[in-house]
């Protein structure tokens, strides 16, 4: 039975409608989710890139303000060949992941935005 009170008097918190789900681009969901892989692929690469080159940084201060003291120059050369190392690692695994995923199973493509991934889909 509906009361004659909820005619007359309106909602005292207003009408609420939920929000659309997410959207990153476009219409379909999983064009939607390839950019949000692509977009966490380059910041990672963006982040790990300030790190190395920070971590570089801290090791040309080292060796500068080493003194000739061997010990500390030895772990500013340490310092240095570990950034290096994680700079080839970098590169590395782009290199690998644009084979596998771009050459191999056709899931990237570059575009001048970025990469743009197209996500297999089971139909």
């Amino acid at each position: 039975m509906k009361l004659l009170a909820d005619d007359l008097v309106p909602s005292i918190f207003g009408q609420v409608t939920p929000p659309a789900g997410m959207n990153f681009g476009g219409d379909d969901a999983m064009a939607g989710f390839g950019k949000l892989v692509g977009f966490g692929v380059r910041t990672f690469i963006v982040v790990a890139s300030m790190f190395l080159l920070l971590y570089l940084l801290w090791g040309a201060f080292d060796w500068i303000t080493s003194s000739g003291e061997k010990e500390k120059i030895n772990k500013a050369q340490n310092k240095i060949t570990y950034a290096l190392i994680g700079f080839l690692l970098i590169f590395g695994v782009i290199v690998i992941f644009q084979i596998f995923a771009g050459n191999m199973l056709g899931i990237i493509k570059p575009t001048p935005e970025g990469w743009e991934f197209n996500l297999p889909v089971l139909k």
